[in-house]
């Protein structure tokens, strides 16, 4: 009952603002611009990674920052929708605007709208580009949830609910996110140079270890694949996917 007003809240504010969505395979027109077809490559400069510096990962989440925003700025003004970039927070420490950073190396503060990423001991160590560059895709998908009124829509339903209904909005929130950085990976994979093919990377994400937030590794693989195979954020309604789809 809630996950179905939620989904009704959800289409109705994104409807409101210009998108429609659907939860089958065929996407709709939106935000996302036209469905379907070629997907439009961006360039963006990203550079290097030297391992054991801390300025090189700065640089290198700067210029995935500059490339998230542009292609989603993009992405609203041909929906005509407004857009209003995020702040970006990088750092070292585990302080930030969002309190203390305490379970990884990346999170998103809505009410200051500010995507905080924190440089980890293991990223320094082991610089592996697709890794450090999704932590910018994923958290500029909060973003674009907050931007289209999602996690207002979200925590209305969420406090009053109870843990399993909470566990299982989280999920539809989280993959919805992982689904939003397949869309921008469809445009800038190539300039991200990830060192990875693409379905080796899906692979990996299916075997990684499951979250109590996120879901099943599974689900978040299927998701970010179909952003990413899809192109736009049409093929993201996590909202109404079956339940076996998002846990």
């Amino acid at each position: 009952m809630r996950i179905s007003l939620l989904a009704g809240m959800v289409a109705g504010l994104v409807l409101f603002s210009g998108p429609a969505w659907a939860a089958s395979g065929i996407a709709q027109a939106g935000l996302s611009g036209a469905t379907g077809g070629r997907v439009a490559v961006q360039k963006c400069a990203i550079p290097q990674i030297r391992e054991g510096s801390v300025a090189s990962l700065k640089s290198f989440h700067r210029a995935m920052a500059a490339c998230a925003d542009r292609f989603w700025a993009a992405r609203f003004a041909a929906a005509g929708l407004t857009y209003t970039s995020p702040e970006v927070t990088i750092t070292t420490g585990s302080d930030s605007v969002c309190g203390k950073i305490t379970s990884n190396g990346a999170q998103y503060c809505p009410g200051q709208r500010t995507i905080v990423i924190r440089i980890m001991k293991h990223d320094l160590g082991d610089p592996f580009r697709m890794n450090i560059a999704h932590s910018v895709a994923h958290e500029w998908g909060h973003h674009v949830q907050q931007l289209i009124g999602v996690l207002d829509a979200q925590n209305a339903l969420y406090w009053p609910a109870s843990d399993g209904a909470r566990a299982l909005l989280s999920h539809r929130l989280e993959m919805q996110a992982e689904c939003f950085a397949g869309v921008f990976y469809s445009a800038t994979l190539e300039s991200i140079n990830p060192g990875i093919e693409w379905d080796d990377w899906i692979d990996a994400v299916r075997r990684a270890d499951e979250s109590k937030i996120h879901g099943k590794p599974r689900n978040l693989a299927f998701w970010q694949d179909r952003g990413y195979r899809g192109g736009a954020t049409g093929f993201c309604n996590t909202w109404t996917a079956t339940t076996s789809k998002v846990t």
